[in-house]
């Protein structure tokens, strides 16, 4: 296993995040995703969070990702979910027809520690719990 270190500590910090797209409006396809994956990436670099897994269904995307201890994550998830939303919605003119006014992403997140679980275990877990 390989840790993460800095100058006074090591750290393994794997996190699974779930974003919802508003009003769970089926506009996610894969264009849209990898757009907000690429995002995700340039975004997170100035937070010194790395990306290690990106999934994504039609209203939805799974992201598994590592992080530093000192990284303020909510304001991460907020930063990104703000920017991306802006930006998908330039880029994307049928998606701003569906939502018209609002955000692309839902006000609410759900954020998992995994302990380095793959995402295919992570998320085999939240299905068997009834979480959507």
């Amino acid at each position: 296993m390989n840790l993460d270190s800095n100058n006074h500590s090591v750290f393994l910090m794997y996190y699974h995040l779930v974003l919802v797209v508003k009003y769970r409006r089926n506009v996610i396809d894969d264009t849209i995703s990898d757009y907000s994956k690429e995002k995700f990436v340039s975004l997170g670099e100035k937070y010194n969070i790395t990306l290690v897994e990106w999934n994504h269904d039609i209203d939805h995307v799974h992201i598994l990702f590592k992080a530093h201890p000192n990284t303020e994550l909510s304001k991460f998830i907020n930063a990104y979910k703000s920017a991306s939303s802006r930006l998908i919605k330039k880029e994307f003119p049928f998606v701003r027809k569906k939502l018209w006014k609002e955000m692309f992403w839902s006000r609410s997140f759900c954020l998992l520690t995994t302990g380095g679980s793959p995402i295919e275990v992570v998320k085999k877990y939240i299905e068997n719990q009834g979480i959507k």
